[in-house]
């Protein structure tokens, strides 16, 4: 269930007009699988990425390890279709509601929430739902 269609360029420059970036130009993005609720990963957007993800409908992030777009989906597959792009009270968080192809998280989990306190330490609490490429686990 992708958005209907992209926003006009004012809407769009509206959207941002709410949008808090910190001083790197950044904001956190939360992915929500749309139907389900689940709480699949946390990315950072920039502004392009904000606008390419309106324009498209696919999400895109900003990789603060490689400086560049990061475009979920493009070595994996498993993309993130855009359903409902949305802004938290004080806009510094973003909320992307979205339709999850294959997993979430790079190391092959569904989501990257995957550890938990259980007793005196972390504990994997999900599995390995397929085995991901060594270089998209760096």
């Amino acid at each position: 269930m992708p958005i209907a269609a992209a926003p006009s360029s004012t809407a769009i420059d509206t959207f941002l007009a709410a949008v808090k970036f910190d001083a790197q130009g950044l904001v956190p993005a939360i992915a929500q699988q749309h139907d389900t609720g689940e709480v699949l990963m946390m990315a950072w957007m920039n502004r392009a990425a904000v606008v390419e993800t309106l324009s498209t409908g696919r999400v895109c992030y900003w990789s603060r390890s490689r400086q560049a777009p990061w475009r979920k989906g493009d070595t994996s597959g498993h993309v993130q279709t855009l359903v409902d792009l949305r802004v938290d009270c004080d806009g510094d968080t973003l909320l992307a509601l979205v339709d999850q192809t294959g997993v979430a998280c790079h190391t092959g989990r569904h989501n990257c929430f995957f550890r938990a306190l259980r007793g005196e330490g972390l504990e994997e609490i999900a599995p390995v739902v397929v085995d991901m490429p060594a270089e998209s686990r760096a």
